[in-house]
C-alpha cells in the first residue's frame, strides 16, 4: 500500500493512475483517504485568504506580492481553509510513537498477476505496488487534520495572498539515494517532465500551474493561471520530486525494472519481475530526523509478493508467508478465520471505521459504444443488479448499497435540489434534460425510489428497453430500427468478481440481452482499458473529504479523450465540466459541498454506472508482531507509524518453520 496515509489524492498522484489490483476485490470495503499562530504581519483577511499559518522570517525582494510591495511571510505549513494545527516548532506528529523500535519485515500480497515497470508515472507498463515509498514530496500531510501540509523537502513556504504564486525553500541537506542533492532544478524538471512525458493525468492535474522557475539552487517558484482553486497550492506541495541527473539522459516514457533512486525513506532493494518487489529502509535517509518523520518509517523491509489468485494469496497468509492483508471478502471475514494460528491468538483482526466518503466502486458503461448512449438502456441494465440477493446469499448481510459518488459525507446529494444547487444546474437545464431523457434530476428526490423485488425491477427494465426501441424476438432483445441484438461483455482480470457478475448477467439474459464474461490477465486488461476496448468494466472512484483537481480526470470532457484517464465511462457533458470547475474553485466548505451535491445528482440520474456496495470500514488481518499507535489518526490510517516487535517476529518464524 502507498506511503502510510493512504491518501485518495496521493493514490491518484503516484500509484492510483493505473488499476490497483488489490482494490478491485470480489466485494471490497472502501479503504482510502485523502492528501500556533505566531504573530503575522499580514492582515487577518490576507491570512485567511491564503490559508496559511504564520511562521519564521520575512524574506527579501523576490518574495513579495504581485505588486512587489508587501513582503510575504515564510511559514512552515499550509491548510486548505483554516490554519495548520501544529506550531512551527512541533517535535513530531501527535499520533506517532517517537520511540518506536526499528527493524523487522512487513510482507503483503499484491494480487493481479505481475508487474513490468518501476516507473509509475507513465502510460506504458504495469507498475509495481508500493513504489511511492521511494519518493519524497515538498510537503506532507498530517493524518490528524483534514488537509494540512508540513515541510518535508521544503523547510519553508510562501503563498501569495492573491494565490498567483507559491514559493518553496528546499532543505540544503536533502539528498537523493545516490547522494546527489535535491535542488530547485529537480523540482522544475519534475513538473515539466510529468506534464510533457508522463501520464496525461498530470497535464490535467497541474493545468493551473502557469510556470515553475528555480530562483536559486534551493528556492523554487510556481506561478498559477488559476487563482481561484484553493487546493492548487497544496497539490503542488504534494509533488513527488524526481532526480534530474538520473532521468534526463534516459527515456522516461519507456518501462524499466531498474531500481532507480528517489529521495524517500525506502529504496528498492530487490526486483523479481512479476513476482516480488522489496523496499529496504534507508539507514542514511537524509530526512529521518525531521519532525514529520520522527516515529515513522520504522519497518526495515517492505515486501510485496504477487499472486495471480486471491485464494492462493489467502492460503499464503494463513501459512505465514505474508503477514498483513486488507480483507475485502465478506465470506472470508465472517467464516474464514478458523485456522490454527488464529485460534492460537497468533493472528488478529482489526476493523477501522472509514472517515472519508465511502468509495464508489461500480460496473461502468463505456459511452463510446452506441448501445449505451441511451439513458433508458443504462437505467434498465442497472435494475438487473440484485444487491439484496447478493448481500443475503454471498455477503452475509455485511454491506450496504452504494448510491452516491460521495457516500456518507456532507457532499452526498439527498432529497430535492436546494436553491443553491439549482443555481448551478439551471443554466444547463436543456442539455441535462436532453442527455438524461427526463427532468427527474430537477423534480425527483434522491435516493431513488426503486423496488426491492427483482421481478418488479425486471418489469420496469423491460419497459424502459421497449421505450428505447427494443423488443424481444425469439428470446433475443433486438432493436427494431437497426435489427441489432443488445449484446454486452463484462471485462475482468480477477475471477473473484465472477460470483458478483454472473447473477447480474443471468438477470439480463431474462430480458433477452446477450451477455458474456471475459477474464483476462492484468496486462491485457490494462491495455484494453487504456484503449476503451470494453463494454463494461469494474472501476472505482475514491474520494477524499476535500475533492479537487482530480475530479477533472474522473468526469470531464478533456479526460474522456485522454488515454488512461480515470473517466472510464468516457463521459463528456458541459454541465459536468462546469460543475467540476465550480467544485475546484469553491471558496469555502459550503460552496464545495453544494457543487459536489449538484455533481453527484447529475452523475446519479445519468445512470453512467451500476453502483456496488460498501461496508463503511476497513478490515485488516495481521500476524501478531506489529505495534501501532492507538487510537488511529482521525483522517487516515498511517501505516508508516507502525513498527515490528522483532522478538515476536522471530518467535513466529520459528513456529512457522516447525509446521
Amino acid at each position: 500500500m502507498p506511503r502510510g496515509l493512504l491518501s485518495a489524492k496521493m493514490l491518484l498522484l503516484i500509484s492510483g493512475l493505473l488499476l490497483n489490483a488489490s482494490t478491485l476485490a470480489s466485494d471490497p470495503s472502501a479503504s482510502h483517504d485523502s492528501p500556533d499562530n505566531a504573530p503575522s504581519e499580514m492582515s487577518s483577511d490576507e491570512s485567511t485568504a491564503s490559508g496559511l499559518v504564520a511562521g519564521s522570517s520575512i524574506v527579501g525582494d523576490l518574495n513579495t506580492d504581485e505588486h512587489n510591495v508587501v513582503p510575504v511571510e515564510t511559514v512552515h505549513g499550509l491548510s486548505l481553509y483554516d490554519s495548520p494545527e501544529l506550531p512551527a516548532d512541533f517535535a513530531y506528529f501527535p499520533h506517532v510513537n517517537p520511540g518506536a523500535p526499528k527493524g523487522g519485515t512487513m510482507t503483503q500480497t499484491a494480487v493481479g498477476g505481475s508487474f513490468d515497470s518501476t516507473n509509475p508515472f507513465i502510460i506504458r507498463g504495469t507498475p509495481v505496488t508500493g513504489i511511492s515509498n521511494i519518493y519524497d514530496t515538498l510537503m506532507v500531510s498530517n493524518p490528524n487534520e483534514p488537509f494540512s501540509l508540513y515541510g518535508l523537502l521544503a523547510e519553508g513556504v510562501r503563498l501569495d495572498p492573491g494565490r498567483e504564486w507559491i514559493e518553496f525553500d528546499l532543505r540544503p541537506e536533502a539528498r537523493f539515494q545516490d547522494g546527489e542533492p535535491v535542488t530547485a532544478y529537480d523540482v522544475v524538471f519534475t513538473l515539466n517532465l510529468l506534464r510533457e512525458e508522463g501520464n496525461p493525468f498530470y497535464a490535467s492535474y497541474y493545468a493551473g500551474v502557469e510556470d515553475v522557475i528555480a530562483l536559486s539552487e534551493h528556492q523554487v517558484r510556481f506561478t498559477f493561471n488559476d487563482t481561484e482553486s484553493r487546493e492548487l497550492p497544496l497539490i503542488v506541495a504534494q509533488l513527488p520530486i524526481l532526480p534530474r541527473h538520473y532521468w534526463e539522459p534516459r527515456d522516461f516514457t519507456a518501462t524499466t525494472l531498474v531500481a532507480h533512486p528517489g529521495s524517500g525513506p525506502y529504496r528498492i532493494s530487490e526486483v523479481d519481475p512479476g513476482r516480488r518487489i522489496v523496499y529496504q529502509r534507508d539507514d542514511n535517509y537524509w530526512g529521518k530526523d525531521l519532525p514529520v518523520n520522527i516515529g515513522r518509517y520504522n519497518i526495515d523491509r517492505l515486501v510485496y509478493d504477487y499472486y495471480r489468485d486471491r485464494d492462493i494469496a489467502w492460503e499464503a497468509f494463513k501459512a505465514g508467508l505474508t503477514d498483513f492483508r486488507t480483507d475485502a471478502r465478506a465470506a472470508t471475514w465472517e467464516i474464514g478465520y478458523d485456522f490454527p494460528a488464529y485460534r492460537d491468538g497468533l493472528v488478529k483482526r482489526i476493523t477501522i471505521p472509514d472517515v472519508n466518503p465511502s468509495m464508489m466502486q461500480a460496473f461502468v458503461f463505456n459511452l463510446r459504444k452506441e448501445k449505451f448512449q441511451d439513458p433508458r438502456v443504462r437505467e434498465a441494465l442497472s435494475l438487473t443488479f440484485d444487491f439484496p440477493w447478493l448481500n443475503t446469499n454471498i455477503f452475509y448481510d455485511t454491506y450496504r448499497r452504494t448510491e452516491s459518488f460521495f457516500q456518507n459525507s456532507e457532499m452526498e446529494a439527498t432529497g430535492l435540489p436546494s436553491e443553491e444547487e439549482l443555481a448551478l444546474l439551471e443554466p444547463y437545464r436543456e442539455e441535462l434534460i436532453a442527455s438524461h431523457g427526463s427532468d427527474r434530476l430537477f423534480t425527483e428526490p434522491l435516493p431513488m425510489d426503486e423496488p426491492s423485488s427483482l421481478r418488479e425491477r425486471l418489469r420496469i427494465a423491460l419497459g424502459l428497453l421497449r421505450e428505447a426501441g427494443y423488443e424481444v424476438e425469439d428470446g433475443v432483445l433486438t432493436h427494431q430500427e437497426t435489427n441489432r441484438p443488445l449484446s454486452l461483455e463484462v471485462l475482468l482480470y480477477d475471477s473473484g468478481m465472477e460470483r458478483v457478475v454472473q447473477p447480474m448477467l443471468r438477470n439480463m439474459a431474462r430480458l433477452g440481452v446477450q451477455t458474456s464474461l471475459r477474464i483476462v490477465d492484468i496486462n491485457q486488461f490494462l491495455n484494453r482499458q487504456r484503449n476503451y476496448d470494453y463494454d463494461i468494466v469494474v472501476s472505482h472512484f475514491p474520494q477524499s473529504n476535500n475533492p479537487g483537481n482530480e475530479q477533472r480526470d474522473f468526469w470531464t470532457s478533456a479526460a474522456a479523450e485522454a488515454p488512461q484517464s480515470r473517466n472510464r465511462m468516457s463521459l463528456a457533458h458541459p454541465a459536468v465540466d462546469a460543475l467540476v470547475e465550480t467544485l475546484i474553485r469553491a471558496n469555502g466548505r459550503e460552496e464545495l459541498d453544494t457543487a459536489a451535491k449538484a455533481l453527484d445528482r447529475v452523475l446519479r440520474w445519468g445512470f453512467y454506472v451500476i453502483p456496488h456496495y460498501h461496508s463503511g470500514e476497513t478490515r485488516i488481518a495481521v500476524w501478531d508482531k506489529f505495534g501501532y499507535p492507538e487510537p488511529f489518526p482521525e483522517y487516515a490510517m498511517d501505516m508508516d507509524a507502525w513498527w515490528v516487535d522483532t522478538e515476536r517476529e522471530a518467535e513466529l518464524q520459528r513456529r512457522n518453520r516447525r509446521r
